[in-house]
């Protein structure tokens, strides 16, 4: 069995445990000098991290996951979000610190494997934990290959072994061993209600991260072939793999026609034929009007192959129109349909789009974006969606810290209203009081 790696979730908690007591002794430098090793590491194994992913799971692209997961090693937070609070006065000093939670347990995605445990696991062992991964099943390969690849990092640099690891056996009942276990003190859980509702039930700390369903929002005023070109970037990404990336569009009436000539220069396929439509929502639909699976995560340009659309090979998207009713009932709009297959809502004002628009993100309360050149109209659907990222004039990538040097992450936990992690997101605030001291003013 590879290094990291248990028969059985017991042997992998107390293994965690015991790996973590030792690395808790280390001080913050020694941790970054283990972080810096794993960050070269893992950004040099980059393709062949994406290349496993994409076999494996018949999902996303290669090179925008190469993209991920050096973003994941390169610019995850670190140590360097540990900060120390300290306020003294005339009777003594307070001091607030972050300290580790111990043994994690992270269940992860088969959406976003890779990025999402090298990012939970970068920003975990900065803030002190040992972590026990909980892959998904459709991408237990490359993840159970990941750990141990992480695992033998950190022992070539410190001697510890077994701080990072997982169960051989990548099913949900295991999974649910794992996080239910008594020596898992903190639950990191991104996945659907089922299994966040498992979680919750554990009576231990819990960091979720939900369904989503992201809307963008165009109305008039906006720049549109930079709404059009930046709605398609987050679209196209991983083939709108990512729980950020737009999945509906809803764009004022008096904006649509430019905007859709925008998106057509751009790369998006307008599906605007009734006889298309009608099939492709048989195709990417099921009879119970959810996703179709097996076209989850592939390109624009297969699922119209599977139409018998030909097309040219650089489109980016399929953007179909829907019926705007009150209420909404078009399954392609409620849906979030993890493919570059998006629908596009035309509304009449504003205040129909903003409204439509909370109905589309059904409160899930995880991403959305507006391109409008108003200040108040960005502040007024700030305000109403409370979303966990909301993106102005700009595409959702921003959002999670892509296009920039900003830190990202790939944990939003919109359920449990922590939102964008980072390593201090993973830690105890403790207070340690002083008396009678430490004041020199």
């Amino acid at each position: 069995m590879k290094q990291g790696i248990f028969a059985d979730a017991s042997s992998a908690v107390a293994a965690a445990r015991e790996a973590q007591a030792r690395y808790a002794k280390l001080r913050l430098g020694e941790r970054d000098r283990i972080l810096a090793a794993l960050r070269q590491a893992l950004a040099a194994e980059a393709e062949t991290l994406a290349g496993m992913t994409v076999t494996e799971t018949g999902m996303g692209s290669i090179p925008d996951k190469v993209t991920k997961i050096k973003k994941a090693a390169l610019y995850t937070t670190g140590v360097e979000d540990l900060p120390t609070e300290a306020f003294t006065g005339d009777y003594g000093m307070t001091l607030y610190e972050l300290s580790p939670y111990g043994v994690v347990g992270a269940a992860h995605p088969c959406t976003n494997p890779c990025a999402t445990i090298i990012s939970n696991t970068i920003s975990l062992l900065a803030g002190g934990n040992a972590v026990v991964h909980c892959p998904h099943a459709r991408a237990a390969g490359v993840s159970k290959y990941l750990v141990s690849l992480i695992d033998r990092v950190i022992e070539g640099v410190c001697g510890i072994s077994n701080l990072v690891v997982a169960v051989e056996k990548c099913t949900l009942d295991v999974c649910l061993e794992v996080l239910m276990h008594p020596d898992v003190d903190l639950i990191v859980c991104t996945g659907g209600w089922p299994l966040l509702r498992c979680a919750a039930g554990a009576g231990k700390r819990l960091i979720g991260a939900g369904p989503s369903n992201p809307v963008a929002m165009v109305d008039e005023t906006a720049d549109m072939d930079l709404a059009a070109r930046d709605i398609l970037a987050g679209i196209s990404f991983d083939n709108n793999l990512m729980c950020t990336s737009e999945k509906n569009i809803v764009v004022t009436e008096d904006g649509a026609g430019a905007f859709i000539d925008a998106l057509r220069k751009n790369g998006a396929y307008y599906m605007d034929k009734p006889e298309e439509i009608s099939r492709l929502k048989k195709l990417v639909l099921t009879s119970e009007h959810v996703m179709n699976k097996k076209l989850e995560g592939k390109s624009a340009v297969h699922i119209l192959e599977a139409l018998g659309i030909n097309t040219a090979a650089d489109i980016k998207a399929i953007i179909v129109p829907v019926l705007y009713t009150c209420p909404l009932e078009d399954p392609l709009l409620l849906n979030e349909l993890l493919m570059p297959v998006v629908p596009i809502l035309r509304v009449p004002t504003f205040d129909a789009m903003l409204e439509a628009a909370v109905e589309i993100e059904q409160r899930c309360r995880h991403t959305a974006t507006i391109h409008t050149a108003i200040l108040e109209r960005m502040n007024q659907a700030a305000k109403e969606l409370q979303t966990s990222i909301f993106v102005k004039n700009g595409s959702s990538l921003h959002g999670i810290g892509f296009d920039s040097d900003e830190k990202c992450s790939f944990t939003i936990a919109n359920v449990t209203g922590e939102g964008f992690t980072s390593t201090r997101t993973f830690t105890r605030r403790r207070r340690c009081y002083s008396r009678d001291g430490f004041s020199i003013r």
